[in-house]
């Protein structure tokens, strides 16, 4: 864990309020997940442009690692701070595709990205 990460979201972690219900549908938890920083929006924009593996992307299918801040760049870009606030939309929220790239390489990554924050 990173001191820069308020939450994870992610269907397997065992603190998850879901999990039993997760483990009774899913044989496997996926790469899919979403970090919640201790940052405001613009500090979590400039994480989102320091990753290198990851590259930034409006949809997050494919066997690279992706990243995007939904509140800049897709699905939450249209709604007002009423209304993501309203449903639990951090700004500084980031997720995160994971590919097939080295683990290593990817946390490595994601470190540096949060250490400049």
């Amino acid at each position: 864990a990173h001191p820069r990460v308020a939450h994870v979201n992610y269907p397997g972690l065992a603190s998850g309020a879901t999990k039993k219900i997760v483990d009774a549908q899913m044989r496997g938890h996926g790469g899919m997940l979403s970090v919640v920083l201790d940052a405001t929006a613009e500090q979590a924009t400039a994480v989102v442009d320091r990753l290198r593996p990851f590259s930034i992307a409006p949809s997050l299918g494919g066997v690279e690692s992706l990243v995007t801040q939904p509140i800049t760049t897709t699905t939450h870009h249209g709604l007002s701070a009423a209304e993501r606030a309203a449903r639990n939309i951090p700004d500084s929220m980031i997720r995160l595709s994971v590919g097939l790239e080295d683990a290593d390489d990817l946390i490595n990554d994601l470190t540096q990205a949060l250490d400049t924050v």
